[in-house]
């Protein structure tokens, strides 16, 4: 019986490399969660930019019937503050951090257009880096 027991005590917990493979497993399960986290992430920012610009959209809609006109490229989105048809301090930065780029007119045959860079702050770019316009909000989809 005791050289039973003896065999028994040896056999109890986990190996090195048991302990190890547990370890690793629950290390790529973190890596997936942090990357799918981060891309929610992402797509939060891309929403907030679209619903930033739809609201510059509206109070542009407010300032040209109230001035039968777009405010001027030089005059920018601030002139929307100076006319109180934004109630902010200052125009707000998008998501990432940027200034919004206004154009009047704008692209594409548009009265203005109202620009996000995206995650890179750069023109152009792929996926998060790509460029949110106010004349495509619908087809500027970031997956």
């Amino acid at each position: 019986m005791n050289e039973r027991a003896q065999r028994n005590e040896s056999r109890s917990g986990f190996t090195l490399i048991e302990l190890m493979v547990v370890i690793a497993i629950l290390g790529v399960l973190a890596a997936i969660v942090t990357i799918n986290l981060m891309g929610a992430s992402e797509e939060g920012n891309v929403a907030a930019a679209k619903a930033q610009i739809s609201n510059f959209k509206t109070a542009l809609m407010q300032y040209k019937l109230k001035y039968k006109k777009f405010p001027s490229s030089s005059e920018g989105l601030q002139a929307l503050i100076s006319a109180k048809m934004l109630d902010a301090v200052a125009v707000p930065k998008d998501p990432w951090g940027n200034d919004y780029v206004y154009h009047s007119p704008g692209a594409q045959g548009n009265d203005y257009e109202i620009i996000s860079l995206g995650k890179d702050g750069a023109q152009g770019g792929a996926e998060y880096d790509a460029d949110i316009v106010s004349w495509n909000l619908q087809g500027a989809s970031q997956s």
